[in-house]
């Protein structure tokens, strides 16, 4: 009873947040999910990061395990997502990418921070960070054919972080008014990456839904469980390991729409992915979180 009341503390935050951007939306209200998303992206999420990093209580070599592993778990990953992908018959160019990686972002991080506490976000923090780049580089190359090193480089996101581990490294601190100012932009970010979530869920137009319901599932089950194989082989803290897990079975995200759409994939197919998979983490989330707290 214990286990199931501190599972629904930390989901049922996260879900309703998401529902508030999705009944606002079917009320008629306006959201300008660009305004939102370019804000949160360029100024809150990077702010978020910069702080959990530099705050971060852990060693420096724990967070280097776990940038290792998490690299191995998504090598890992596309290696079972192709092997479905070919074995179904499926486009390549569509459905790949959007199976490997996750809603790391709007999903993982406040889900880790409401499990682990700040300990949690900032290890979420750097797998958030390694996804995102492997997004912009070989995501973009699945979808298109062609990498985008430039954009990576260019992410706010990534440049907070490279700051942030920095002055983890150095034992750094900013002036205190700074840091508050700081923190107060970065707590911004997961109640707009939310309600985001909830909006853009809201407009998409979807069809195939049960093929998505079951592609939605093998993707859970092979993130999840290359999630907890790497945990389990790095020897990671509970922590850390229930961090990876998490952030890895996170439901696809909505970035990989709006990927498909810029460089001519089906978007149609994705659209349906990240409804049927978001549906499906309301029920899978709390059974892993009881896994993995």
């Amino acid at each position: 009873m214990n286990l199931a009341l501190t599972v629904l503390n930390i989901t049922a935050p996260v879900f309703l947040l998401a529902s508030v951007g999705f009944v606002w939306v079917r009320l008629g209200f306006e959201y300008r999910v660009e305004f939102v998303t370019r804000m949160a992206m360029t100024l809150a999420v990077p702010s978020l990061i910069f702080v959990a990093l530099m705050n971060i209580e852990a060693e420096p070599q724990a967070l280097a395990a776990l940038s290792v592993a998490t690299f191995v778990a998504y090598g890992l990953v596309i290696i079972g997502i192709f092997a479905v992908v070919k074995l179904a018959g499926l486009d390549v160019q569509t459905y790949l990418a959007p199976l490997i990686f996750g809603n790391t972002g709007n999903l993982g991080l406040p889900l880790a921070l409401f499990a682990f506490g700040d300990v949690g976000l900032g290890y979420a923090v750097v797998v958030f960070a390694i996804s995102a780049v492997l997004t912009f580089t070989i995501g973009i190359w699945m979808v298109a054919g062609v990498g985008s090193f430039r954009r990576v480089v260019q992410e706010p996101l990534v440049g907070a972080t490279l700051l942030g581990a920095l002055f983890l490294w150095q034992g750094w601190e900013t002036p205190q008014f700074l840091t508050n100012a700081i923190f107060l932009v970065g707590q911004m970010a997961i109640p707009l990456m939310l309600i985001t979530l909830g909006v853009a869920v809201a407009r998409l137009e979807t069809r195939a839904m049960s093929q998505a319901a079951i592609l939605s599932a093998v993707k859970l089950i092979i993130c999840a469980t290359a999630g907890w194989a790497v945990a389990t082989w790095f020897g990671l803290d509970p922590i850390a390991g229930g961090v990876l897990i998490l952030q890895l079975a996170t439901p696809v995200a909505v970035a990989s729409y709006l990927l498909a759409e810029k460089y001519g994939a089906d978007a149609q197919p994705v659209a349906g992915l990240v409804v049927a998979s978001t549906l499906l983490s309301v029920v899978a989330m709390p059974l892993i979180l009881a896994f993995v707290i």
